[in-house]
């Protein structure tokens, strides 16, 4: 059989209309998943991870004279691990405000709070807080001067 004769054979088969079953398009997911595999390696090379730490502070020094003030003082020490001195004698927290009360006997008195830098602000928080249940008002923070 040429090719002719073939041709001839088959042309009453061929028509031009639609099928009547209709075939669902796929989409292959391989090439997608390849392509996402790529962009997320691109994103874990490319991205700095940083870490968030505490706040870094400097806290503050002054260059100001020394006040030579009359006024009974009264000083407050508030060590670096949260320890607490009166005029230094060590007390606890639960008793701080007990032994402020006990020697608040005059309204002028000044209070120095000498906190460490290293110290928690909780425990100087709890100093302040002492003095305000002991009725003092005139509050006082150390600080160094600058080095120069």
């Amino acid at each position: 059989m040429n090719w002719l004769e073939n041709k001839l054979q088959y042309r009453g088969q061929f028509s031009l209309r639609v099928r009547t079953s209709q075939v669902e398009p796929e989409i292959n997911l391989i090439p997608f998943i390849d392509v996402l595999l790529v962009v997320l390696i691109f994103l874990m090379i490319s991205t700095t991870f940083t870490r968030y730490q505490e706040l870094a502070i400097t806290l503050p020094t002054a260059n100001g004279a020394v006040s030579q003030s009359e006024a009974k003082q009264l000083h407050i020490v508030v060590s670096r691990d949260g320890r607490f001195a009166i005029n230094g004698k060590v007390t606890d927290r639960s008793q701080l405000s007990n032994s402020l009360n006990v020697l608040n006997k005059d309204t002028t008195i000044q209070v120095n709070i000498d906190a460490d830098a290293k110290a928690p602000h909780q425990a100087v928080m709890s100093a302040l807080e002492a003095a305000r249940e002991a009725n003092l008002s005139n509050i006082l923070f150390s600080s160094q001067t600058t080095k120069k």
